[in-house]
């Protein structure tokens, strides 16, 4: 069963920066790649970054510049860099991984931005 944790989510000002985290129960985003997610309340959960099992990675439009999507394969993580933060990048963010047809997604942390 794979496992994810998200963490590192918090209140901070527009401008200001946060990492968040995803840390994984096993060697699985440098096999299967992983992908971060958010959802406001009231609105559909969103792709945010997407990192294959290679490396490569793609981002929102409205992200791309300020957030950046990497891991540390031998922590077994996942990272999201979050730059330049706005209010409009308030929302429940969720990391995501894909394995034998099965989709896992963990339990989100809280990101919150004020004007």
């Amino acid at each position: 069963q794979v496992q994810l944790v998200e963490s590192g989510g918090g209140l901070v000002q527009a401008g200001g920066s946060l990492r968040l985290s995803c840390a994984a129960s096993g060697s699985i985003f440098s096999i299967n790649g992983g992908s971060w997610y958010r959802q406001a309340p009231g609105k559909q959960r969103e792709l945010v970054a997407f990192m294959s099992n290679t490396g490569s990675s793609t981002y929102a439009d409205s992200v791309k510049g300020r957030f950046t999507i990497s891991r540390d394969n031998a922590k077994n993580t996942m990272y999201l860099q979050m730059n330049s933060l706005k209010p409009e990048d308030t929302a429940v963010y969720y990391c995501r991984t894909d394995r034998s047809y099965r989709t896992y997604w963990g339990q989100g942390t809280q990101v919150t931005v004020s004007s």
